[in-house]
């Protein structure tokens, strides 16, 4: 069993402090921890643990909920909500994208959308435990864990349901650049019919073109070549495509930084 945290609250104090939590909340389980900048990279990572965790049960917390900008339309950030995906329970923020992979793969029918106050109750916190809760900047910390383990022995709790309609769809773009500096995009090998030994255009930050060769696996580019390649992320049937360099960086010599649009055509 495990839990993985996924989040933009991601310096060392506030990254100890959830952990910890989730530690003494989750005693039998393993932790750990993916820093993301973004609802875009929480995305791909929610799809990468499940593939990794293989059959094993456990608690994915996804929590990207910045309070500028279209976040100002929420009070206190983005409602938090969640769904089951098999013996996995995949808890967080539901506005923005960090769900969105979750609708594109079919994986879920509806989120069902917590109410702090309501969900604490029928945990059995105090009154201060809640109010804290109900007022802090600091939600995957006060409220995202102890909502995780009310979820995870009740299976479920009175919550709001979401259709699965409603959750944002993730449009084609690089999720990830890897500590290679392959590019790591949205795009399944499904989705842009990939063959190897086929050629596609790849236009990225709406501005630079190139047609680049298909690739089956990483050692079989040449060296500094460009291709495209099926990458290890995904799930199932559904891999997402990357943008490499055969012992560079495609990240570097594109320029080309996480978020980026990119069309494989």
């Amino acid at each position: 069993m495990f839990v993985t945290i996924i989040t933009d609250c991601r310096d060392d104090n506030a990254r100890s402090r959830q952990e910890t939590r989730y530690a003494h909340l989750f005693p039998q389980m393993h932790v750990s921890f993916i820093s993301a900048t973004s609802d875009i990279e929480a995305a791909g990572n929610v799809i990468d643990v499940l593939d990794a965790s293989d059959d094993a049960p456990g608690v994915i917390a996804v929590n990207c909920a910045p309070r500028h900008g279209r976040a100002k339309k929420w009070k206190n950030g983005s409602p938090f909500g969640y769904a089951w995906v098999g013996n996995k329970l995949v808890i967080g923020t539901v506005d923005g994208f960090c769900l969105s992979l979750l609708k594109r793969f079919k994986l879920i029918d509806a989120v069902h959308v917590t109410d702090i106050e309501a969900a604490l109750t029928a945990g059995g916190y105090t009154l201060s435990q809640i109010d804290a809760a109900v007022h802090t900047q600091f939600r995957s910390l006060n409220y995202l864990p102890r909502l995780a383990r009310i979820v995870w022995d009740k299976k479920n709790v009175n919550a709001q349901v979401l259709p699965v309609a409603d959750i944002a769809d993730l449009p084609s773009l690089v999720w990830w650049a890897d500590s290679f500096g392959n590019c790591k995009t949205s795009i399944t090998s499904i989705e842009c019919a990939f063959e190897a030994g086929d050629r596609k255009r790849v236009t990225f930050a709406d501005t630079t073109s190139l047609e680049v060769l298909c690739v089956e696996r990483l050692a079989e580019v040449p060296d500094g070549q460009t291709a495209l390649i099926v990458g290890s992320s995904g799930l199932h049937d559904h891999r997402f495509v990357e943008l490499i360099i055969q012992g560079g960086s495609a990240s570097e010599k594109f320029g080309i930084r996480k978020g980026d649009p990119i069309s494989i055509s």
